[in-house]
């Protein structure tokens, strides 16, 4: 019998603690195409995973170079975010990151509290699923044991708000539910569609830890909702893929970026100091290039357009992508994107006038 216990990653543990169940033991994979066309029936994307491959030793090592160049960038962003994610609560929040793409994030911020103030703050992962909302039973464990005005969410970036607009759904049902009433705003680094309220640049910068799967979020999974699988009173699942635990880059990715902290301190400061005034309310920035780009190409849904770096990422690796648009003044910062789109015969057409470094266009269902 499935229950509610604890998934093991590869992550330390007192660097984040998963509130899902570990479901490693389900055949849950299916084939991409599989997988499409029980989306475009109206199934959830979250009922079954795609199967993840071992990656190729050319691309893992395209991987560590790009880690190796972005680290510094990174490193700044997440310090620029942390700062404001410190400064949102206190100096105390609970940061709750939106697994998986928000959990290497998490941690980072996380790590940053400890360089810079020798703060330790509670880091949790929870489940947020496209059109079925966030993992309730996740929500009831964190305000049992915190304060929930010092809750704080937590993603990797922005697309085109589709999880920022989810999140605030959720949480709106959730406290017309009995629960209380738990603060909407969403953190990111990259938030290039202006949907978010803390950032770390709202410039589509290269985030390493969005060009690989499980292989960098701790050998965990994309969430899964099967209702087949998970009942009342638990957490939504996951999977542990330990079997590729000797590709993992995990904790590198988090190594090489904290590494970088303390050449970056000092710009941090100075952009805190710098952007003290700026206005960060969300402006919706992108919606308007995806709305243009859903016409121009005739797709029949705009979740068929994935927007700015880590969404094409997620195309190329786990979706049936059609083409990929390319911003011309971008090229250079899309090194990875060209790998996998040569890899599976994608073509790249450049698109200027776009706030994103490149959008990815998932084929429409025949």
């Amino acid at each position: 019998m499935l229950t509610n216990k604890a998934l093991a990653s590869s992550y330390s543990p007192g660097e984040v603690t998963f509130l899902l169940s570990d479901l490693s033991d389900q055949p849950l994979e299916r084939d991409l195409q599989t997988r499409e066309r029980n989306i475009a029936a109206g199934g959830n994307y979250a009922q079954i995973l795609p199967i993840e491959y071992r990656p190729a030793p050319e691309y893992l090592a395209l991987f560590d170079e790009l880690v190796a160049c972005h680290a510094n960038e990174v490193a700044e962003n997440v310090g620029v975010l942390a700062e404001q994610v410190l400064a949102a609560r206190d100096g105390h929040p609970v940061v709750v990151s939106l697994a998986r793409a928000g959990t290497p994030i998490g941690i980072l911020v996380r790590r940053w509290a400890e360089f810079a103030y020798s703060a330790s703050i509670p880091h949790y992962s929870i489940s947020i699923v496209r059109g079925r909302g966030i993992d309730s039973v996740a929500l009831d464990h964190l305000v049992a044991r915190h304060d929930p005005a010092s809750l704080l969410f937590l993603d990797g970036w922005t697309g085109k708000g589709a999880i920022a607009t989810e999140l605030a759904a959720s949480l709106a049902a959730y406290a017309k539910t009995g629960g209380p009433a738990l603060p909407a705003e969403l953190a990111v680094v990259a938030d290039p569609g202006g949907c978010a309220t803390l950032f770390g640049t709202r410039d589509d910068i290269l985030v390493p830890s969005a060009c690989l799967n499980s292989t960098v979020c701790g050998l965990v999974s994309r969430t899964v909702l099967n209702d087949e699988l998970i009942k009342p009173g638990m957490f939504h699942g996951a999977k542990v893929y330990r079997e590729l635990a000797g590709d993992d880059r995990s904790n590198a990715f988090l190594d090489a970026v904290s590494a970088a902290f303390p050449q970056v301190r000092e710009t941090v400061r100075a952009r805190v100091t710098a952007e003290r005034g700026l206005d960060r309310s969300s402006d919706w920035r992108g919606l308007d290039s995806v709305r243009r780009i859903q016409h121009e190409f005739a797709l029949p849904s705009w979740h068929l357009v994935k927007p700015g770096i880590g969404e094409t990422t997620r195309v190329l690796l786990r979706r049936l992508p059609w083409q990929v648009l390319v911003r011309p003044d971008r090229h250079a910062a899309l090194r990875h994107v060209r790998a996998l789109a040569a890899e599976r015969g994608v073509p790249l057409v450049e698109y200027p006038g776009m706030p994103y470094s490149c959008v990815g266009l998932i084929r429409p269902a025949a």
